[in-house]
Parts: C-alpha cells; sequence; structure tokens
C-alpha cells in the first residue's frame, strides 16, 4: 500500500519542534498532539519519499504522523505547489492517500477530541464515529478516490482548554481500468407515467457482496418534482430499475445522476464520472384492454378519452395479461410469423405490412391496425396475441401515446406479463415485492444497512459528518 503524508506548518506564534514531538521556544498555548494515521495508496507504481520525509525510497504502508492541535487552530496541510516547475518534485515528495484504506486520528497524550470533520473539495462530509471517551475517531463514510480532503479536528487539553487543528491531504486517484460508470436512462425527453428509470452498470457487482451493492446503490440518485416514494432493483448484476412506488405524477420532472465518481466499490473497482439525466412526465396515459369484453379504454389524466373495440390473442396465442409499457412506435412494420415461432408453411403462419404498431415487448407484441380482422374487433378475439383494432383507432391509438405510457391488459388467460425479460414490465410487482429487490432491503439474520454517509445519494438517513462523543 502507498499512502498520505500530513506536512505540519503551523500558525505564527506556535512553530513545531523538528521531532514533531513538542512545540518550539517562544509559545505558552495550550495544546494535544494528536496521532493521523492513513493506509497510503495501493497499486500501481509506488510513489517515492523525499528526502525531507522519509529518504528517497517508496512510501508503502500504513502511516502514522503527530500533528499538534492548538489554541491558535495550527494548520497541518500537504504541501502543494503552484510553481509548475516544483509541482513534479512536490507530488514525489507527498505519497497519496488510499482511497480504501482508513483515516484514524487519536490522542497521543492527555486531553479529548470533541469534534472531527472531514469535507472533499466539493463540500461533501465523510462519515466517522467518536469512541464514547473522545480518545479516538474513524471514518465509517468511504473516501473518494482522486479527492482532496479538509480535515477539521476540535479537542481539548488536559484542562479542558479548546484547541483545534485544520489538516488536508489527497487521495489516489484510481486506474482506467478499476472505473465503474452507469449508464442512466432513460435518454433526456418527455415520456409517459409508467417509464423506468435505468442504470446499466459497466462492471458487474455480484449479489452476494450486500455492501458493495449498498455502495452503488446509494451512489445512484434519482429526485423528481414533485417528490416521490421511489426505489432501486437490482435486475441482475450490472443492471438497475428504479420506479415510484406508483406511477409518476403528471408533469413531474426527474433527475438521475450517479455520485459513483471516486467511490470504491470494495473489490470490484472504483467509481468513474457518468452523465446524468433529466426527463419530464407528460400527461398520464393509461389504456386497459379487457380482452373478454374485447374493448380497450383509454383515459388522461383520469378521463375517459375513447373506448375502443378490439381484438387480442385467440387460444394457444394468448395476450399476455398485466401491465406493459410503450417501447417504441412505428408507423409501418413488417410482421412474420416465424419471428414469434411459428413455421413458414402452416395455416398460422402470416407476413403482413402493418400499420400504427405500438410496441410493448421486446419480443413483438404490438397495439396496431389490423384491417383484415374487423369483423371480430369488440367480437372475438382472434389474433396470434398482439391487440388490433381499427385503422382510424390505431392511427389515434399511436398519436396519442408515448414512450413510457401504461397499457394494461386484463382478462386475457395469457401468460403473467414478465417484469424485466421482455420490456418494462416492472409494475407487475407489488410494493413490498420491489422494495426486496433493493439491496437496503432488510435480509433475515442480518443487521440493517447502515445509514449511507453523507457523500452518498440516498434521498434519507445520511450518517452526520460531525459526531461528538457521548456524555
Amino acid at each position: 500500500m502507498t499512502g498520505s503524508a500530513f506536512l505540519v506548518a503551523m500558525v505564527p506564534g506556535s512553530v513545531p519542534r523538528a521531532d514533531g514531538k513538542g512545540q518550539g521556544p517562544g509559545s505558552t498555548d495550550a495544546s494535544v498532539t494528536l496521532l493521523v494515521g492513513r493506509a497510503l495508496q495501493v497499486g500501481g507504481r509506488a510513489a517515492r519519499c523525499g528526502a525531507g520525509s522519509a529518504g528517497d525510497r517508496p512510501c508503502t504502508g500504513w502511516r502514522q504522523e503527530r500533528v499538534r492541535a492548538t489554541a491558535h487552530g495550527a494548520a497541518a496541510v500537504l504541501r502543494n505547489a503552484a510553481d509548475r516547475d516544483a509541482d513534479a518534485e512536490a507530488r514525489r515528495a507527498v505519497p497519496l492517500t488510499d482511497a480504501r484504506g482508513p483515516l484514524k486520528i487519536g490522542l497521543a497524550g492527555p486531553g479529548r477530541i470533541v469534534d472531527v470533520t472531514v469535507q472533499d473539495g466539493h463540500g461533501r462530509h465523510v462519515g466517522g464515529g467518536l469512541d464514547p471517551k473522545g480518545r479516538h475517531w474513524a471514518n465509517t463514510g468511504s473516501l473518494r478516490a482522486g479527492e482532496q480532503y479538509t480535515v477539521r479536528v476540535g479537542a481539548q487539553d488536559g484542562a479542558g482548554t479548546p484547541v483545534g487543528v485544520t489538516m488536508a491531504f489527497r487521495t489516489a486517484p484510481p486506474s482506467d481500468g478499476d472505473r465503474i460508470t452507469a449508464e442512466l436512462g432513460p435518454d433526456p425527453g418527455t415520456y409517459g407515467a409508467g417509464q423506468i428509470v435505468t442504470a446499466a452498470l459497466s462492471h458487474p457487482v455480484p449479489g452476494t457482496d450486500r455492501g458493495a451493492r449498498i455502495r452503488v446503490e446509494r451512489a445512484l440518485e434519482v429526485t423528481s418534482e414533485p417528490a416521490v416514494e421511489g426505489s432501486w432493483y437490482w435486475v441482475d448484476e450490472s443492471t438497475l430499475h428504479y420506479r415510484p412506488r406508483t406511477y409518476w405524477p403528471a408533469h413531474a420532472t426527474v433527475r438521475v445522476r450517479s455520485g459513483l465518481d471516486g467511490v470504491e466499490v470494495a473489490d470490484h473497482g472504483i467509481g468513474g464520472p457518468s452523465e446524468s439525466v433529466e426527463f419530464t412526465v407528460g400527461d398520464r396515459i393509461e389504456a386497459v384492454t379487457d380482452a373478454a369484453a374485447h374493448e380497450m379504454t383509454v383515459r388522461r389524466n383520469g378521463r375517459v378519452l375513447r373506448t375502443i373495440p378490439v381484438t387480442t390473442g385467440k387460444a394457444g396465442f394468448l395476450t399476455r395479461s398485466g401491465i406493459k409499457v410503450v417501447l417504441g412506435k412505428e408507423e409501418k412494420v413488417r410482421m412474420r410469423g416465424d419471428t414469434v415461432g411459428i413455421q413458414r408453411g402452416t395455416k398460422e403462419f402470416y407476413d403482413l405490412p402493418v400499420f400504427w404498431a405500438t410496441r410493448v415487448t421486446w419480443s413483438g407484441e404490438y397495439v396496431h391496425a389490423a384491417p383484415w380482422s374487423v369483423d371480430a374487433h369488440g367480437e372475438e378475439n382472434v389474433s396470434h396475441g398482439c391487440t388490433g383494432m381499427s385503422t382510424a383507432n390505431a392511427a389515434w391509438f399511436f398519436k396519442t401515446v408515448r414512450v413510457g405510457d401504461v397499457v394494461e391488459v386484463v382478462n386475457s388467460g395469457g401468460e403473467p406479463m414478465a417484469p424485466f425479460a421482455n420490456g418494462f414490465g416492472d409494475w407487475n410487482l407489488d410494493w413490498s415485492a420491489w422494495l426486496k429487490g433493493s439491496a437496503l432491503a432488510p435480509v433475515p439474520g442480518q443487521a440493517p444497512a447502515a445509514a449511507p454517509s453523507a457523500h452518498s445519494s440516498a434521498v434519507s438517513g445520511r450518517t452526520p459528518s460531525r459526531l461528538h462523543p457521548m456524555t
């Protein structure tokens, strides 16, 4: 491992001795000596320690520095030369901290730590815990790779006089091969109330590593105006879906961002930057087909717009039951029976140009114009699984709905719509079942997931960034 060194620079009138164990002449300030420990950078070419610290050799392992906190609030900072020519030498002399390792602050003598804050350059805090006696502090939230951190420690000396110190350090950047990114969806635009938010990870995170999944899930943030209750669901090792408890409110604005950048995800890599997404929700369109009644009712924001005579799947080709979401629209599509397992040459085979086709499954289920079966519309089910209607009604439906709108089929007798394998069937899971797909869900026999650190993106339950000892 390789890590971080603290170079101590005290304020005037409070000069540290060269050995770092006491103050120089001329200072009578109250003070306490802190032991600041940190792991040094892991992997890659080890940084070389400068002659002024540990000689010209690789800086590896665990490093503990003595830092004095005084009544003047001494500053202990990493050397960060502004001069371009000196910058390379400065970086050689100051080894970088390993974001995977812990940060520990303790007392070397009498006194008491009363307050610790750790904050990165973006203002995000790192959670931590202080023992009841105020002797030791350690981070509970993770550090991010490639970040500069400021640490402020408030303490009391043996007589109870307040003292303090401010420190800064930098974590090592991750290697490109370790970066875990999230491709977020949908693309910017306006969608229906049933639209699902997706996150495709560049690296898999196995279900056996609950802690890593928790860290990923908390780094993926979804917010909306108006605010709604929602949750992520792990579809597989590299895919997550997010949905509200009920459909999105009409005209909501939804923002999706990843806070993975620099976050250590256990042994699976370090997070990298991902592009954020913002989309809006249009009117709430819901189309419900009652296959037994052979009709579809289309509502906008709860008001019936049109009731349409339809035909759905006949025996052997029953239309899937349940809630689907519009995936796309095609004004004209060629439909062939062999694409859905119907052999060419059999009486059920078809090869037709189809107009005003609204797709609801990846396997080829559509709502579309079916002028060849107009006599059956509203009377009987004669299709191979799609929902057919007149050309005029299909054109109206096509122009009324958008991607993300809800299309539900009831009383068809068909197999239930799969939640994930064939489109967005996510809404077919009730809320309690949906929550079980989150890494944050309670696991029998395991402790509940700890509250997220302050730099995570969980909507609620943040770990305090300033922790005081119990009295």
